[in-house]
């Protein structure tokens, strides 16, 4: 007697058909997905601090729980998260090696003129983990207390006012832009070496405004340090309920969210990506997760593979046609 047979021996009558289904749908299933994962699985992710950080380490501790091997958070810092992207889209396709990335992935076909590897075409999407809002701060010398003043004077003195970045091409980079094509103002750009350190120098007066992420912002909002203008999602913020959206302040086309997904090299089974994605839709939304990333200002968001594919191409084009517009490009 057969395993099979002895436990639909165990089954009422009226249960044995749908035994009988699934146990079907197991055995069809490839011998690789069956034993996937076979080993560790490599998570590379493409920034070392932050909300990268965090959620890499995360994700490797929970994945790692549901899939029944250690998953290895591996941080690859460099080239505007290329360096990540490019030592993922190389590893072989099999499950064992995915990518942690943010807008950056979005964002690189149109900045680079030579770039090793293509977002749609080498990569498999498998969900977003999280989003950030961001929000449009100034500093509190600037006479403008809302988006629509703020155009008026730089209209008023064009080239005279000044807004920071995370340095060229950089998500700060281009919301700047992005924001200076819908007002159609004249405002100059000043890249740092991060947004934190572009932050700094607006604190200390040195650019008047830049386009970060709330959690950064909150205590210096609250303090006074800063004028929050707008933040740049279509609902209000609850840890800075005082702070319109650009859609309340006459700029609804300036939505922009820092985002971090989950994607794996193109060519790994289907059945394989279904299943990371089952399991990371199910542990991002534990309480004692949303809780853990709430005290950093993380929402867990996640979607289908599909979806987030589609969020993904969205993206691409949005930032493509400002960088196209703004002539920005990094050799």
């Amino acid at each position: 007697m057969t395993a099979s047979s002895a436990l639909l021996r165990l089954v009422p009558p009226h249960l044995v058909p749908l035994m009988l289904a699934l146990l079907a749908f197991t055995f069809s299933l490839p011998a690789s997905a069956q034993k996937y994962p076979e080993r560790n699985v490599r998570l590379i992710v493409a920034f070392p601090t932050g909300a990268a950080q965090i959620l890499g380490l995360l994700v490797a501790d929970k994945l790692g729980a549901a899939l029944g091997q250690p998953v290895v958070a591996d941080f690859r810092p460099g080239a505007g998260g290329n360096l990540a992207a490019e030592l993922a889209a190389k590893t072989p396709a099999d499950g064992h090696s995915l990518l942690l990335t943010s807008p950056s992935l979005a964002i690189s076909p149109s900045l680079y003129k030579k770039l090793s590897y293509d977002p749609l075409r080498d990569f498999a999407t498998i969900s977003l983990l999280s989003t950030v809002p961001n929000v449009f701060v100034i500093h509190p010398s600037v006479p403008a207390k809302s988006i629509n003043e703020l155009v008026k004077l730089a209209r008023a003195y064009p080239g005279k006012l000044s807004f920071g970045s995370g340095g060229v091409g950089s998500s700060n980079h281009l919301a700047g832009e992005l924001f200076k094509s819908l007002a159609k103002v004249d405002i100059v750009h000043v890249p740092y070496k991060g947004a934190s350190i572009a932050l700094t120098h607006i604190l200390g007066g040195e650019a008047e405004m830049v386009m970060v992420t709330v959690p950064a912002t909150i205590p210096f909002i609250k303090s006074g340090r800063l004028r929050g203008l707008a933040v740049l999602v279509p609902e209000r913020v609850p840890t800075v309920p005082n702070v319109p959206t650009t859609a309340e302040a006459g700029m609804p086309e300036l939505v922009i969210n820092t985002w971090y997904g989950l994607l794996a090299p193109t060519g790994v089974r289907p059945e394989i990506i279904q299943r990371i994605n089952s399991e990371v839709v199910k542990f991002m939304h534990a309480p004692d997760v949303k809780a853990m990333l709430a005290k950093s200002g993380l929402e867990p968001v996640t979607n289908t593979p599909a979806e987030f594919n589609a969020y993904l191409r969205a993206d691409i084009e949005k930032w493509a046609r400002v960088i196209r517009e703004a002539k920005i490009s990094v050799q």
